[in-house]
């Protein structure tokens, strides 16, 4: 590549494309205040600080790009060579410029985060990571710039960089790093944007690094050609025009540019030798409507014999990025071929400057893209990038609509994201607003329940500080005997954001809270056997008795007050062992009080039990008959639990008259609340096959009875199941077991 020096006046002349005479003067006055400032320095490239800000200046001002990107592209490269120089572009240019200036800093920052992600990868998770990592690095860059003009000015420094280097000829371990991160990250960024002419010329230039031998030798091909292939498009459009007028077809017509990497990339995807390609003589042709394009499709099949297996209609079936074209590849005059695409103008826009899919059937070979949101979010940008082709030549319509796209381009951040870095250079997506805390358990659990403090960019921070884009976050995670989990400040408002981090941080409590509970209830029932003298006794062999299926439970039970000791008492002092205690020695306080939805499950006052014609009064409702309006139901008053509420049936309300009449009161049911749900046992005797459960299961779900506890026994072909179900009313209950008494094998089934 040949370095072309421009004269002052060629100079002034292309930084002010595009700007009216008072911008133009305020650029001029920008590159003049630096060129004393630059004289005799480098960049951290080697390239000349001057001829790197004017290259810079000059390749945006190519993008018709605003003012401001213009002399923030001429100032940025001071703050390199003296970190005090923003005070001083603050007073010179305003605040403004600063800002834009230090935000073009900070993405410069991020040079080399992708050095050695691919090499290092082994395997194909770890080659999955490094592209995942990649692609969050990008979206990182974006979401870095809060002004997204900054990113255009990233763009422009990389392809300038990469222009001195192919002028000097500058091939070492250097140029290959920043040829691999141009490729990996710049290259599919400015595709993403729309920018097509930095997004060729960055793939080029770093192919030339990454490749020399391949890019040698298909420049030297493309060359040797050249003529004979311009000259031949060139007569191809002439005739074809020429047809197209005769038929009254209004249409563009012209030759595709032709890049190095591409045809490489072509070449390599599909096994192809140079001369096999179609597209190295291509051309298109842009017409107004869908019917046109299969009518010039005609026309072009008309002058030239079309190869029928590379015909491909993406009008009638796009691709999955949403491409539309039609694709012909046909033989000419010489037995040469060549593609020709057609499309409407609409198809064209969408394809040049449309949805931010594009890139990914570039990048990945056509295949699907996830994240839609997110491209559809940068597809917006791509519009306002084309916002030079919609204007009229009136100068203050020009002004107007280049005031309002640099407003749009300046609030295009995309700040619901955040992407900030380990020391490692590893890539984090978090929600906007995440703390250390977030960052540590999207880490792993583990090092979020032992994180005890965080550093930021090397400095100590509040475990509640909110991370901004691009910091570098450590955390300090506490050792043996130390970690001790999480703190319950990190459930207050301001420590998390992330959903995830909130559900860990309560489980970890839960669990502890849960450990707790069964210690305390392991407690109670030992004491109780200590207290009778039987601490011999087998622990899983009682459970079991009282109708648990694990000692946990019971463990549990008796800790949350759930389930009274008196009942453990009358079965250790049964005369019967074989006799179960709970139904003939039922203990009158023993009471249901389940938890399943603490919010609505009929308890106390919230029960909608009337007791002698008062409301309430502590009410629970008993364990061993579980009733539920309109049951009719009597009261016994316990010790402490308020009153007991029984089934007027209830056969251990019997035994409980004949012990303690006197404790037997009048109740009624009340007006329940509106949510108020009361659980039921409920026994089903069936033949036993597939899809039993299942289908009883969807009965309960239609009718909206909430299940809480299932329990299934099959033997010789029978199965015996039981539900505990929460219902609003016992005319729900029977509406639900006549549907399923319907069910295929149901024998019989009934409230116990």
């Amino acid at each position: 590549m040949v370095s072309i020096v421009a004269s002052p006046s060629e100079t002034h002349v292309q930084l002010c494309v595009g700007l009216n005479a008072e911008d133009s003067a305020r650029v001029l006055d920008a590159l003049a205040f630096v060129e004393p400032l630059y004289r005799g320095k480098t960049v951290v490239t080697g390239q000349d600080a001057y001829a790197f800000a004017k290259g810079v200046a000059t390749t945006l001002a190519l993008l018709n790009t605003d003012t401001d990107s213009r002399i923030a592209a001429l100032l940025f490269a001071l703050t390199e060579l003296d970190p005090s120089a923003a005070s001083t572009i603050d007073e010179r240019f305003g605040t403004e410029i600063a800002d834009f200036v230090i935000g073009i800093r900070q993405l410069m920052k991020l040079h080399g985060q992708t050095f050695g992600l691919k090499e290092n990868a082994r395997g194909k998770n770890a080659s999955q990571h490094a592209a995942e990592q990649l692609e969050t690095l990008r979206k990182m860059l974006l979401a870095m710039a809060s002004d997204m003009r900054v990113v255009l000015v990233r763009l422009a420094s990389r392809v300038t960089t990469l222009r001195y280097f192919a002028d000097i000829r500058l091939e070492d371990e250097k140029t290959h790093d920043y040829a691999r991160e141009t490729m990996d990250l710049y290259a599919p960024l400015a595709n993403r944007l729309g920018v097509w002419q930095l997004k060729w010329e960055l793939e080029d230039l770093a192919f030339r690094f990454l490749e020399p031998a391949a890019y040698k030798r298909i420049a030297k091909m493309l060359e040797e050609k050249r003529l004979e292939r311009e000259s031949f498009v060139a007569a191809a459009i002439a005739r074809l025009s020429s047809e197209l007028a005769a038929a009254g077809i209004k249409a563009e017509v012209f030759g595709r540019p032709k890049h190095i990497y591409s045809i490489w990339n072509k070449m390599r995807g599909k096994s192809l030798d140079f001369s096999e390609l179609y597209d190295v003589r291509a051309f298109r042709v842009i017409v107004d409507d869908v019917k046109t394009c299969y009518a010039v499709l005609g026309l072009v099949h008309n002058i030239w014999a079309p190869i029928p297996a590379e015909f491909d209609d993406y009008i009638s079936r796009p691709k999955s990025n949403g491409y539309q074209s039609l694709h012909t590849v046909v033989e000419a005059e010489d037995g040469k071929a060549i593609e020709v695409q057609i499309r409407t103008h609409e198809m064209h826009h969408f394809a040049e400057y449309g949805v931010a899919a594009h890139w990914r059937y570039k990048e990945s070979g056509g295949s699907g893209f996830s994240a839609q949101k997110y491209d559809e979010k940068i597809a917006w940008l791509r519009q306002l990038l084309a916002w030079k082709s919609e204007v009229t030549d009136a100068v203050v319509e020009q002004e107007d609509i280049q005031r309002e796209w640099v407003e749009k381009l300046k609030s295009a951040s995309l700040d619901d994201r955040i992407y900030v870095l380990t020391p490692q250079a590893r890539v984090i997506e978090l929600p906007s607003g995440a703390t250390p805390i977030d960052f540590a358990y999207h880490l792993h659990t583990d090092v979020g329940h032992r994180c005890r403090g965080a550093r930021v960019d090397g400095a100590m921070v509040p475990l509640n500080t909110p991370l901004k884009n691009g910091q570098t976050v450590e955390i300090i995670t506490a050792r043996g005997s130390t970690a001790t989990g999480p703190s319950r400040d990190w459930l207050s408002p301001g420590y998390v954001v992330s959903p995830r981090t909130r559900a860990k941080v309560r489980a970890w409590f839960n669990a502890i809270e849960q450990a707790e509970t069964l210690a305390h209830g392991r407690v109670l029932v030992e004491k109780t056997l200590q207290r009778e003298g039987r601490t011999a006794v087998n622990h899983e062999e009682l459970a079991h008795k009282l109708g648990f299926a694990k000692v946990d439970e019971l463990f549990l039970a008796v800790g949350k007050e759930e389930f009274s000791l008196r009942n453990i008492e009358l079965l250790l002092h049964a005369d019967d062992p074989h006799k179960h205690p709970l139904k003939s020695s039922p203990d009158p306080e023993a009471v249901i009080t389940n938890k399943s939805r603490a919010s609505s499950v009929a308890k106390g006052a919230r029960s909608g039990v009337l007791v002698v014609g008062t409301d309430g009064l502590l009410t629970q409702l008993a364990r061993c008959c579980k009733p539920a309006p309109p049951d009719e139901i009597v009261g016994f008053v316990t010790r402490g639990k308020g009153i007991s509420i029984h089934r007027a049936n209830c056969k251990n309300l019997a035994q409980i008259r004949k012990n303690a009449l006197e404790r037997v009161i009048q109740t009624t049911w009340g007006e329940p609340g509106r949510e108020t749900v009361y659980p039921v046992d409920i026994f089903i005797l069936a033949s036993d096959r597939q899809g039993l459960l299942r289908d009883i299961s969807e009965i309960f779900s239609r009718e909206k009875i909430n299940v809480i506890g299932v329990s299934t026994q099959s033997a010789k072909g029978q199965a015996r199941m039981s539900f505990t179900a929460e219902i609003s009313s016992t005319a729900q209950l029977q509406k639900a077991l006549g549907i399923i008494r319907d069910v295929s094998g149901v024998l019989d089934v009934q409230r116990q």
